[in-house]
């Protein structure tokens, strides 16, 4: 297994990772509720962490903590996010999409009716794993701008 692979493992009860980051297990849930982390949840509908998950919080922190965005500020940058560019939707689907006509929230708390969305599982969408940490998302406002 790769190293990659190891950051995604969901590994860390709610505990741990409100440990390691330093947080309250109410805080990590209100994160949760906000849409701006979707923890792995177990069949007994505990939450498990894996270290990307960890590393995506930090950020969060950092953003709340360092530069005073407020979480509507982050759930914001996240909704503005081209996931319609990313998994190349149509026109068509862009006009019948929430995600694409709204900016209030990221696309993965959208419930997805009648797009290509509907049957993907967002926790493992590649808008939300490749492009909800910091860094990648300033990459991609870059790539963006450099294209107009």
């Amino acid at each position: 297994m790769s190293k990659d692979e190891n950051q995604n493992l969901p590994m860390l009860p709610i505990r741990n990772a409100a440990k390691i980051l330093d947080i309250s297990v109410h805080t990590l849930r209100m994160y949760e509720r906000e849409g701006l982390i979707i923890p792995f949840k177990k069949e007994s509908s505990h939450r498990l962490y894996s270290y990307s998950d960890i590393e995506r919080l930090k950020c969060i922190r950092r953003a709340i903590n360092e530069s005073k965005i407020s979480i509507a500020g982050i759930k914001t940058i996240y909704s503005m996010i081209p996931c319609y560019e990313i998994i190349n939707c149509s026109q068509t689907e862009r006009d019948n999409c929430k995600a694409f006509q709204e900016h209030e929230q990221p696309c993965w708390t959208y419930n997805h009716k009648n797009n290509p969305c509907h049957k993907r599982e967002c926790r493992s969408c590649e808008v939300y794993n490749n492009y909800s940490e910091c860094g990648k998302i300033k990459d991609l406002i870059k790539n963006v701008l450099s294209q107009n």
